[in-house]
């Protein structure tokens, strides 16, 4: 790999919070601000977006360093608060700007930093990837590397065919989220790679689009790269048989995860219930939820577009009718409904930081939506201190199992 310089850019630190992020309600936005280049941008935030209450060097660093031209079409993947667009917007250079995020937390947040802007129109779509752009239409591709593997080939793959010859892929990220690993696919798939700066463990890196195939094209061997190509799992669940599928970055998504299967072994479901699976992942716990009901209402909704679209996928192949998927942030799309019974498994990473204000909402969503004598199931890793808050919120809490890596947690309204 060629570096540039060895140059070193001073950046904001990322491990502390910040002293202008106070603890707010979880659904309380705020606008912090962030330096970039001796500029200070207006950035939207909240419990449940990366780098909440802290400034994401990443970020930073794609604000810092990422060039266009009069004219340009300009793509963000996986931008998250929408500082980088923002700093594209300001500038008021390019003809296009786009943001994708497949979080619909981030695709809000991104939605409030950039309304601010005028004079530039930045479209920002629900979605993993650039599979509504055409081919070799964008001038600049802006990755904010996500933290696994097979999601960063999919965006990979999507910039290589949006591009133009001649045209730039930007990635950014962290050492303890694989950029390193990332700059070396990098360079398989464009022949090329040039560090452009690094600093307390984060890099920017950048490649030239030379060729519209890989150079190396066992980078992108992957079957999953097409957008309805879905990986297959074969799963029991109480007793039963069910095909899930999934996508690449969806929860667990080349498996099925032993929270699950142990949440799904002691949930109980009465005959005609009405059921929320909350952060429903690919739809396994639904499609129980469902079976177990005699086929009542269940309803499955999860922050992650991709998720929301694996758990249609599951439910068909399950034969399961009386459903819904949709994105959600925790419960915030059916509040004011009420269920008969919430399962969930409650994410407690926001990237590679623990957050355990998503968690806390989960909770305090379930005893919002549950119906008077409504149940919640709850599964979670035995170390997580989650019987407090439950019993805070509902009144009471059981330790329906508790095994050597996973308890599952209940409580009625």
């Amino acid at each position: 790999m060629k570096v540039e310089g060895q140059r070193k850019d001073r950046l904001p630190t990322s491990g502390a919070k910040d002293n202008n992020v106070s603890d707010r309600a979880y659904r309380e936005w705020q606008q912090v601000p962030v330096e970039v280049a001796g500029e200070t941008y207006l950035v939207a935030t909240k419990p449940g977006v990366p780098a909440y209450g802290r400034t994401d060097p990443a970020a930073v660093l794609l604000g810092q360093h990422v060039r266009v031209e009069r004219g340009d079409v300009i793509v963000f993947m996986n931008s998250g608060s929408g500082l980088e667009p923002l700093v594209a917007a300001r500038r008021s250079l390019t003809s296009r700007i786009v943001s994708t995020n497949r979080n619909i937390v981030s695709i809000e947040a991104a939605r409030r930093t950039l309304a601010a802007v005028s004079g530039q129109t930045v479209e920002i779509i629900p979605g993993n990837g650039a599979s509504d752009i055409d081919e070799a239409s964008a001038n600049t591709v802006v990755i904010r590397i996500p933290h696994e593997k097979p999601a960063l080939i999919q965006l990979l793959s999507d910039a290589l065919r949006i591009l133009k010859i001649g045209g730039t892929c930007y990635i950014a990220g962290a050492t303890r989220e694989g950029i390193k690993t990332a700059a070396k696919i990098l360079e398989r798939a464009f022949g090329n790679s040039t560090l452009l700066a690094y600093e307390s463990g984060y890099r920017i890196v950048s490649a030239t689009k030379t060729s519209n195939s890989a150079a190396d094209e066992t980078v992108f061997d992957s079957p999953f790269l097409p957008r309805d190509a879905f990986r297959e799992i074969d799963a029991t669940l109480r007793g039963q048989s069910l095909k899930i599928f999934s996508r690449p970055g969806v929860f667990s998504w080349d498996h099925l995860d032993e929270a699950t299967q142990i949440l799904a072994d002691h949930v109980e479901i009465p005959a005609g219930a009405s059921v929320l699976d909350l952060g429903c992942g690919s739809g396994p716990l639904g499609i129980v939820a469902s079976r177990l009901s005699g086929g009542a209402p269940v309803t499955m909704i999860d922050a992650d577009v991709e998720a929301v679209r694996s758990a249609v996928k599951s439910a068909e192949a399950a034969g399961i009718w009386n459903y819904r998927a949709m994105p959600s942030d925790v419960a915030s799309a059916v509040i004011g409904e009420q269920f008969d019974v919430v399962v969930t498994n409650p994410p407690f990473h926001v990237g590679k930081e623990t957050e355990l204000s998503v968690p806390m909402q989960f909770i305090d969503d379930s005893w919002e939506v549950l119906s008077p004598g409504g149940q919640l199931f709850l599964v979670a890793n035995r170390t997580l201190p989650y019987e407090t808050p439950i019993k805070s919120r509902f009144g009471n809490v059981s330790n329906v199992h508790d095994g050597r890596r996973f308890k599952v947690l209940s409580a009625k309204k």
